[in-house]
């Protein structure tokens, strides 16, 4: 069973980005100007908000830090190239509370303002997500709210033991809820991120728990033998699609909350790990070693017929999926003894219209956002790790710098 748990640990494990062409015309995107108004620069916020315009793909932020007044109207000759003008001003003396202005910049119009006040510090980087949000909103650009939802990842703490921490997409916001023992894979409940599903690996079985994040009320859901791990939910949050090995080899389970049947959907003599639901959740694709190496394929849960989607690369290690759309990381070299190349593919569930998403270095953990819009990702490169985004849309992407403990398993 330890064998089967460092496989399906490993299928996850290995693999993030790279550098895109931007290919979308800039003249599509607006052009904007930022003037820190704040009694206390702040750099880092300065960059969240910069980090912010850019993922969007609906602006061209200019990288530099200017300093004015908020409630004036006037504006530098230098900013009058620009489409629009936000100034901000931060303050966190008591909490964090935020002023937000969007100026015209050919003639100072005021297009928008905005008060906006959280109770802590900690948390300042989901006001510049919110701001930024608000006014891809106003000037009617595609829905970018993603850019608000907490990230849950589970991480190593010392032998046998993880802790679960809440984030902002951008890893300045951290914050353990789960400490002690071995949990590991945390997957949200329901869209608005009240709860989320983890496995408990610390007692004689494993167990799978849903906890809610603002009462700490948590209960049991399932137990099983030698593994239990959660890799999607259903829509309407009623079924859980759920990795188990009660028989010895790990297959992949259907779970009906409101019944508590389990419906067993693969019957491979090897491992079918990492279950995500596709086509309207009529079918699933998922990670197995039937070739001899680690695939994606796809089965309807309620025949038995099974098809392969990937039919390049090594060692396809990790999917996930938005509707019909698929995003995989694939190894493309065969290090024995040191560092090995993972880069992340889009394709659809037909496997028609593949493309790659990275170049460099060793990409995993592949998340659609919730629209399908932005992949999500973990990129190891040399010595260092990021996490990173791909706007697929605008052809955009970001990296932001991870440091200390190692990353198990991510959702958001």
């Amino acid at each position: 069973m330890r064998i089967l748990l460092f496989i399906l640990v490993s299928l996850n494990l290995y693999a993030a980005d790279a550098t895109l062409k931007i290919q979308k015309d800039v003249e599509q995107r607006s052009r904007i100007a930022l003037v820190d108004a704040s009694p206390v620069v702040n750099n880092t916020f300065f960059k969240i908000l910069l980090s912010d315009f850019k993922i969007s793909g609906h602006f061209l932020a200019d990288t530099t830090h200017h300093i004015g007044d908020v409630n004036s109207n006037y504006l530098l000759p230098v900013l009058k190239s620009k489409e629009y003008v936000l100034k901000f001003a931060l303050s966190q003396q008591t909490g964090t509370k935020l002023i937000v202005r969007l100026l015209k910049a050919s003639d100072s119009t005021e297009v928008f303002r905005k008060r906006y006040a959280i109770p802590t510090k900690n948390k300042m980087p989901f006001l510049a997500h919110k701001a930024v949000s608000d006014i891809n909103n106003v000037l009617n650009y595609a829905d970018i709210s993603w850019i608000n939802r907490y990230v849950i990842f589970s991480r190593y703490t010392t032998p046998r033991h993880s802790e679960i921490l809440l984030a902002d997409y951008t890893f300045n916001y951290k914050k353990v809820i789960i400490k002690g023992g071995l949990n590991l894979f945390p997957k949200w409940a329901d869209p608005e991120q009240k709860s989320f599903y983890y496995s408990a690996y610390s007692g004689l079985m494993p167990v799978l728990y849903k906890i809610n994040i603002y009462t700490g009320v948590k209960h049991k859901v399932a137990m099983s033998e030698g593994m239990l791990v959660c890799s999607d939910v259903s829509k309407d949050g009623s079924k859980l699609l759920l990795t188990m090995a009660p028989h010895g080899q790990a297959d992949i389970y259907e779970l009906d909350l409101g019944t508590q049947i389990k419906t067993r959907i693969t019957t491979f003599n090897g491992i079918d790990v990492n279950g995500k639901y596709i086509d309207d959740e009529s079918r699933i694709v998922f990670v197995s070693n039937r070739l001899g190496y680690a695939n994606i394929f796809k089965k309807s849960i309620h025949s038995a017929a099974v098809s392969q989607v990937v039919y390049h690369g090594h060692n396809n290690n990790a999917v996930d999926a938005y509707k019909n759309k698929i995003v995989y990381s694939s190894r493309e070299s065969k290090n024995s003894f040191g560092a090995n190349t993972f880069n992340l593919y889009l394709t659809s569930s037909t496997g028609t219209g593949t493309r790659p998403l990275t170049t460099t270095g060793a990409n995993q953990f592949p998340r659609f956002s919730t629209d399908g819009s932005v992949i999500q990702f973990i990129k190891h490169r040399g010595r260092g790790s990021s996490i990173g985004y791909i706007n697929l849309k605008s052809h955009q992407s970001l990296l932001f710098p991870l440091s200390g403990r190692k990353i198990q398993s991510i959702d958001w």
